[in-house]
C-alpha cells in the first residue's frame, strides 16, 4: 500500500535527512587512501547514534552493518572490510537512519583521491541521472516518466542502467511501495501523488549493467567487472518541485553538472 505522508510527518522525515545529509558532508573529508570501508561504517553507525537516531540496515534482512560501502566493481550492498582503499577507487557509501520512527535514505559515491577521467564521468553523469529522475518526479507524472529520464541519459552517455536493484518508497518503514525502476517508459507505471515519499537510486555501470551476488548473500558486483556508481536522496512528492530531504549543503550549487537547488531553480540542459 502507498501511503500519503502528512506535513507533520514530512516534516519529521526531513529532520532525519538533515542528520543523514550531514554525515554524508563529512564522509567527503574522512573518504580517502587507507582508510578502510569498516572506518567508514563505524563513522556512519557512531554519528548516527550520537544523533539520537537509529541505524537501521542493521538487522535489515540479516543485514549486519550500519552502511553497505561498495567500491568500484561492486554495485551495492556490499560488506564492510578491513581492506583499505586506494587512490583512484571510488566507494558508494549507501544508509537508512530513523529519528523518532521517522526514515530517510541516501547514498553517495566519493572519489578516493584522485579518480581517472572516464571514472569521473561515470560519477558525473550518475549524479546527472539522479537528478534529471528527481525532475521527474511531481504530482500527475508516472513512475515511467523517472525510469525514462534516467536511462535515455546514461544510455546516450554509453553507460549501463542496472535493473536488479531499483529505488523504492520510503515511510513508515525502510522500504514500501512503489518500486522506483531507474528505467522504462515514459507515461507507464504507477501515477506520482503529492504527499508521496519516493527514494530514487540510480546505480550505473561503466559496462555491462547484469548484476552477480557473492557468496555472503549481498555484495552485488557487476558480472564483467566494469565500475558502478550510485547516488540516492529521498524526497517528497509535490505539485510542483519535490522537495528533496536528504540534500548536503555543498550540493545545493553543483554548476558542474548544470544543478541548482531544487527547492529553488535547476537548469538540466
Amino acid at each position: 500500500m502507498i501511503t500519503i505522508k502528512s506535513e507533520r510527518e514530512i516534516e519529521a522525515m526531513d529532520q532525519a535527512g538533515t542528520i543523514v545529509a550531514k554525515i554524508m558532508e563529512d564522509l567527503r573529508t574522512m573518504v580517502e587512501p587507507g582508510v578502510t570501508t569498516l572506518d567508514i561504517n563505524d563513522f556512519v553507525e557512531q554519528r548516527i547514534r550520537k544523533a539520537g537516531a537509529v541505524p537501521e540496515e542493521i538487522g535489515f534482512e540479516g543485514y549486519p552493518y550500519a552502511s553497505c560501502t561498495s567500491t568500484n566493481d561492486e554495485i551495492c550492498h556490499a560488506f564492510p572490510s578491513k581492506k583499505k582503499l586506494r587512490a583512484g577507487d571510488i566507494c558508494s557509501v549507501d544508509t537508512v537512519l530513523s529519528l523518532d520512527g521517522f526514515f530517510t535514505d541516501t547514498c553517495h559515491t566519493f572519489a578516493v583521491g584522485k579518480v581517472d577521467e572516464e571514472v569521473q564521468r561515470l560519477m558525473d553523469v550518475t549524479k546527472k541521472c539522479l537528478y534529471l529522475g528527481i525532475e521527474q518526479a511531481v504530482a500527475g507524472n508516472r513512475l515511467g516518466d523517472i525510469g525514462e529520464a534516467i536511462q535515455s541519459y546514461a544510455e546516450s552517455c554509453g553507460f549501463g542502467v542496472v535493473r536488479d536493484f531499483v529505488g523504492h518508497g520510503i515511510q513508515p518503514t525502510m522500504h514500501e511501495e512503489p518500486q522506483v525502476p531507474h528505467y522504462g517508459i515514459a507515461g507507464r507505471g504507477k501515477r506520482l501523488r503529492e504527499g508521496m515519499t519516493i527514494c530514487i537510486e540510480p546505480m550505473i555501470t561503466m559496462g555491462d549493467w547484469h548484476a552477480t551476488i557473492d557468496s555472503n548473500g549481498w555484495t552485488a558486483r557487476t558480472v564483467d567487472g566494469s565500475w558502478c556508481a550510485q547516488y540516492e536522496h529521498t524526497l517528497v512528492i509535490t505539485s510542483q518541485k519535490p522537495r528533496i530531504l536528504t540534500m548536503q549543503n555543498w550540493e545545493n550549487g553543483d554548476q558542474a553538472l548544470g544543478i541548482t537547488n531544487l527547492e529553488i531553480d535547476y537548469n538540466l540542459e
